[in-house]
C-alpha cells in the first residue's frame, strides 16, 4: 500500500505543474461602423466637413485576454475620439468583464463622423446622434463576440524600431518615438491550433493623411494596415495609437515640400508599419502561460480652457453626462496592464512625445506600450512648461484642458506604476 501511495504521490509532482498552471485565453471580433450615409466627418474643434465619399471601412475591433478570474478587453475604434460617455453606455451592455478593465481607445483617424458633438459658437452640431448610439451597441456586439471566442493561446510581445518613412514630428521633426509595441495570440489547441488569433500594433502617429480636406470617410492608413497583416498573419489586426500628440503624423512628405494626401500614401504607409511590426514580432519566443493584470484608477483635471469648457457645456452627447453641472473639473479612468512580459499605460489624450519618452523609461518593463487617447480624449497633453511657451505650441495649448494637464498626468501615472507589480519579464 506504501508503495502505491509514493507511486502516486510521484506522478502527482510530475502532472501538477500543468494541472495548476493556469490557462490563458484570447478572443477577437470586428463590427464594420461605416455609416450606411454621408455623415459630417471631424479632425477636431470646429465645423465638421462634409464628405462626398468612402473610403474603405470603418472597424470596431475587439481583443479580450483571460488568465484565471482576471479578463480584460481591449477595443480600437475608428474614430478620432471616443468619449467616456459612450463607452460607458457599451460596457454596461457587456457580459462577463468588469467595466474598468474595458479599454475603448481609438485611432485618431480624422475622416470618421464626429463623436464628441463639437458645438459651434452658436451651440449647433453636426453629429449624428442615431448613428453614436448605433456604434455604442456595435462595440458591445464586438467585445461579446470577442468573449464567446476565447480560446486557449500562447502570447508574443515585443518592442522594436519600426523604420522606414512612417513618421515624423511636422513641430520638430526628429521629436517622435519611432518604437512600434507588438503583441501577438496563438491558438494552441483544437482546429485552430498555431493560427494567429490577433496582432495588435501600438504606434505613435496621426491617421491624417487624407483628413477632412480630401472629404472622405475612412480609416486612413490604419485601413491598409489591418488587410496587410491579416493576409500575411491572419487573425484580427488592432491599432492603438501612442504618444503623438504636438504634433507627430504620418510622414507623407514629398521631396518637393508638398504632401501626398490621397489612398495610395495610406496603403504605402499602412504595408509598410505593418511589415515592419510583423518583422519585431516574428523572432519573439512564445509565452505559453503569460501573466495578465488589470488595475484601473481615477484621475481627476481641472478645466482651464474656455474653448474646452464650451464644448463640455454645449455637446449633446458631453453635457447630458455631467449631473452636477460643475463644468471646472472631469474625471476620467487610466489603465494599467501586464500582459506576458509587455506593460501597458492608458492615456486619455494625446500626449506629447516627451511625456511618452519619459513614461516608458519609468515603466517596469523593457517592453513599454501606451494605449494613447483610451478611455477618453481630453485633447493635447503637455507639461507647464510647455504650455503657451512659444508660438509654434500655440494650437496645442488652447487645445487643452490646461497648463496643468500634463504635470497631473504624469504624478498620477509614476503613483501607478509604482504601486503595482511590474510585468514579468
Amino acid at each position: 500500500m506504501r508503495r502505491i501511495f509514493i507511486s502516486i504521490l510521484f506522478v502527482s509532482f510530475i502532472v501538477l505543474p500543468k494541472l495548476t498552471a493556469q490557462t490563458f485565453k484570447a478572443g477577437a471580433a470586428l463590427r464594420v461602423i461605416t455609416p450606411e450615409k454621408l455623415l459630417p466627418i471631424s479632425g477636431g474643434m470646429g465645423t465638421p466637413e462634409m464628405p462626398v465619399g468612402k473610403q474603405g471601412d470603418l472597424f470596431v475591433r475587439a481583443l479580450v485576454l483571460e488568465k484565471g478570474e482576471t479578463r480584460v478587453a481591449i477595443v480600437g475604434i475608428d474614430n478620432l475620439g471616443w468619449p467616456a460617455v459612450l463607452a460607458d453606455r457599451s460596457r454596461e451592455l457587456i457580459k462577463g468583464i468588469q467595466p474598468e478593465n474595458i479599454l475603448i481607445g481609438v485611432t485618431h483617424t480624422h475622416s470618421a463622423p464626429d463623436a464628441y458633438a463639437f458645438p459651434d459658437e452658436n451651440g449647433n452640431t453636426g453629429a449624428d446622434l442615431e448613428y453614436l448610439d448605433w456604434c455604442v451597441s456595435q462595440i458591445a456586439v464586438a467585445v461579446n463576440e470577442a468573449v464567446a471566442n476565447l480560446e486557449p493561446a500562447a502570447l508574443k510581445t515585443a518592442v522594436g524600431e519600426a523604420k522606414g518613412k512612417i513618421a515624423y514630428n511636422y513641430y520638430a521633426p526628429q521629436l517622435y518615438d519611432p518604437r512600434c509595441g507588438v503583441i501577438q495570440a496563438v491558438a494552441t489547441s483544437g482546429k485552430n491550433k498555431g493560427k494567429t488569433i490577433t496582432t495588435l500594433v501600438n504606434y505613435a502617429t496621426h491617421p491624417e493623411i487624407l483628413g477632412t480636406k480630401r472629404k472622405l470617410i475612412s480609416p486612413d492608413l490604419c485601413g491598409p494596415l489591418y488587410e496587410r497583416i491579416e493576409a500575411k498573419a491572419g487573425g484580427i489586426a488592432l491599432f492603438m495609437n501612442s504618444a503623438q500628440g504636438g504634433m507627430v503624423t504620418a510622414d507623407n512628405r514629398r521631396e518637393n515640400g508638398q504632401e501626398a494626401n490621397d489612398w495610395n500614401e495610406c496603403i504605402r504607409i499602412g504595408h509598410l508599419m505593418a511589415d515592419e511590426a510583423l518583422r519585431i514580432i516574428d523572432p519573439a519566443p512564445l509565452q505559453e502561460y503569460p501573466e495578465l493584470f488589470c488595475s484601473s484608477k481615477t484621475i481627476v483635471f481641472p478645466i482651464d480652457s474656455e474653448e474646452l469648457r464650451w464644448v463640455f457645456q454645449h455637446s449633446p452627447v458631453l453635457n447630458p453626462a455631467n449631473q452636477s453641472g460643475d463644468f471646472s473639473k472631469i474625471s476620467t479612468q487610466v489603465n494599467l496592464l501586464n500582459i506576458g512580459k509587455a506593460q501597458v499605460l492608458t492615456i486619455p489624450g494625446e500626449a506629447l512625445p516627451n511625456i511618452g519618452f519619459y513614461l516608458k523609461r519609468k515603466m517596469k518593463t523593457s517592453q513599454p506600450f501606451l494605449f494613447g487617447l483610451t478611455n477618453d480624449a481630453f485633447g493635447y497633453i503637455l507639461v507647464k512648461e510647455d504650455f503657451n511657451s512659444f508660438e509654434r505650441y500655440n494650437y496645442i495649448s488652447r487645445t487643452s484642458l490646461g497648463e496643468f494637464t500634463g504635470d497631473i498626468f504624469v504624478e498620477e501615472a509614476l503613483k501607478m506604476i509604482e504601486e503595482n507589480p511590474g510585468a514579468v519579464e
